[in-house]
């Protein structure tokens, strides 16, 4: 593998040398505040502000930064502009030159790996055992898949934990009611995922209408919680069915969703039962946490709720059991002290922030989390339907996440099929290239938008071809190998020697940026500026496909120069619709 040091840091690295050496007050690594600008290629807007602290004229020291600069292959021109801004052109040669490069590294594109990588945990895609996945489930795992595969990207160890809802009071009821009518649950290497959500779902309401009208059996239920809490084998061996019989379940929706969820990653609330009764013990000997009419809390001077009392966290209840806020710190000491995590991440619904927030504070005066251990909330948005509501069916239903895949991929697949003859799809791949179009729909729809913000889910919308959407770009994609194919003879070759068109240089410069967004969207947890680049990434390829004949350029280097900018175009599409889980069809 061989990092490729980007054009910006390269002007960069020019420009702060030069700060430096006209200004050594300044120090070494002077900041020129270097952007991507449409008056030249880069704007350098750090001579203001060092002028001023250090009493010059701003205009003058840009001059005498200029004046130190090394341009050799690297700048074509550098002017000073205004009160002391500095325009940089780089050369035509550096830009194909540092493409070559990226283009002669494999899937990584020349994009390095990060130095000092840690472990993140991240805490995502989080269903509930017996239960239907819905559209509210849709964005923990679509967005966490993304963070992943972008923190995987940059040399960040990933451990992934689905925190699945498989404890509590109403397993009682499920169980109670299995022991009552033991043939009513197939086993589990018996059902596919839609026969074990219907077996689960009349489980459910018949258990549940029978709790709620018969206090007999609603007093066998309780104390069949008590059975399960302290580990009887009967009832954690009838558990263990309904855990089993849900994962066919989840694994037929991950599936759909085009997603890997391993096994081993699957730790639920369960698993932390045994860790309890030592959090609270530790929480209460260290005086984080105290006794309050006979319940363990904590108290936050910072969080207050209605009536403007302070809202504590409750650890431990007075009937002595345990809730949420137990389980999510033990988990905190499993990951922290057992997998080595060096950050928590949680792909959580923003709805969940002040329980996180207060569960984060209280791990803090632990010493379970510190500035070298970090955790953070990533709370999302809510799912909308066209009418800006929050997405329900007709019937006032929460619509069921298998749905909504279903019929995302009907859609696409009616307008993969009418564009089919033309590129010659067989049916196969028609229904094939449908689903990934489809599924790719749902996911962008969701990335392209910043995570803590609602958004629209419009199915007509998402699978348009035109506007911000992931048909544009897998289409994009599909008609760069088209290219490709029909390029006979001409292979992809890079001529460093050749005058670019803007429409090139601006593709090129755009393809050079493709690891530090990355890099900046791993950073900051934001899938969404990944998806901004790629948009703008097609964009920019359309315009240099209407403005630069490719197959009909002018000379024989031409035409292998512009079939090199395709194949790294698609290449980059390709990486980047793939760390954010979606596939590019290569005929669509």
């Amino acid at each position: 593998m061989a990092s490729v040091t980007s054009l910006t840091s390269s002007v960069n690295q020019r420009l702060s040398d030069a700060l430096s050496a006209a200004l050594p007050e300044a120090g070494a690594g002077a900041d020129p505040l270097l952007r991507r600008s449409d008056r030249a290629d880069y704007q350098a807007n750090g001579i203001l502000a060092l002028a001023k602290k250090a009493k010059a004229n701003p205009r003058e020291l840009a001059t005498q930064v200029v004046e130190r600069i090394t341009a050799g292959d690297l700048l074509a021109e550098v002017e000073v502009s205004g009160p002391g801004f500095l325009n940089i052109t780089v050369t035509d040669k550096a830009i194909t030159e540092t493409l070559a490069a990226r283009a002669a590294d494999g899937d990584r594109l020349g994009v390095p790996l990060k130095e000092n990588a840690g472990v993140t945990v991240v805490d995502y895609a989080q269903p509930n055992v017996a239960k239907e996945m819905h559209v509210g489930h849709l964005r923990s795992a679509v967005i966490g898949d993304a963070l992943r595969a972008m923190l995987d990207f940059t040399g960040e160890r990933t451990i992934g934990r689905h925190h699945i809802g498989d404890w509590g009071t109403q397993f009682g009821m499920l169980i109670q009611h299995l022991i009552e009518h033991p043939d009513e649950l197939a086993p589990a290497d018996e059902v596919d995922g839609e026969q074990a959500m219907s077996n689960l779902n009349r489980i459910y309401k018949a258990s549940r209408a029978v709790f709620d009208t018969d206090e007999d059996f609603k007093e066998r239920a309780r104390k069949r919680v008590v059975a399960l809490q302290s580990g009887d084998k009967e009832t954690l061996d009838l558990w263990q069915r309904f855990v089993d019989e849900s994962k066919v379940y989840f694994y037929s929706v991950f599936e759909k969703l085009d997603m890997e969820i391993r096994d081993e990653e699957i730790v639920g609330e369960s698993a932390y039962n045994d860790m309890m009764a030592e959090t609270a013990r530790l929480l209460e000997e260290s005086g984080v946490a105290v006794r309050s009419e006979g319940a363990l809390v904590v108290f936050f001077d910072d969080i207050k709720g209605k009536d403007d009392q302070p809202v504590p966290l409750i650890v431990q209840k007075k009937d002595g059991g345990f809730g949420y806020a137990a389980s999510d710190l033990s988990a905190i000491r499993d990951r922290v002290f057992d997998l080595h995590a060096t950050s928590l991440i949680y792909v959580v619904d923003v709805r969940q922030s002040l329980h996180f927030k207060m569960v984060f504070e209280t791990a803090r005066r632990a010493g379970w989390l510190s500035d070298e251990v970090t955790a953070h909330n990533m709370g999302y948005g809510t799912v909308l339907g066209a009418d800006g509501k929050p997405f329900k069916t007709r019937e006032g239903e929460t619509v069921k996440l298998e749905d909504l895949l279903d019929e995302a991929a009907e859609r696409a697949t009616a307008v993969v099929r009418e564009k089919a003859e033309k590129v010659g799809l067989t049916e196969q791949e028609i229904v094939e290239n449908g689903r990934y179009v489809g599924i790719g729909a749902v996911k962008y729809a969701d990335l392209s938008t910043s995570p803590s913000r609602d958004y629209k889910f419009d199915l007509d919308q998402m699978v348009s071809l035109n506007g911000d959407t992931s048909v544009y770009l897998q289409y994009a994609y599909a008609r760069i190998r088209s290219i490709l194919r029909k390029a006979e003879g001409a292979a992809p070759v890079a001529h460093p020697e050749l005058a670019l068109a803007p429409a090139e240089r601006a593709l090129g410069l755009h393809l050079d940026g493709f690891g530090d967004t990355v890099f900046e969207a791993a950073a900051e947890y934001a899938p969404h500026k990944l998806a901004a680049y790629l948009y703008q990434l097609a964009s920019l390829y359309t315009t240099f496909y209407d403005q630069c004949p490719v197959l009909k350029a002018d000379t024989p280097a031409q035409v292998e120069n512009r079939l090199f900018l395709c194949d790294l175009t698609a290449r980059t599409l390709h990486q980047g619709m793939a760390l954010l889980g979606i596939r590019t069809p290569e005929k669509l």
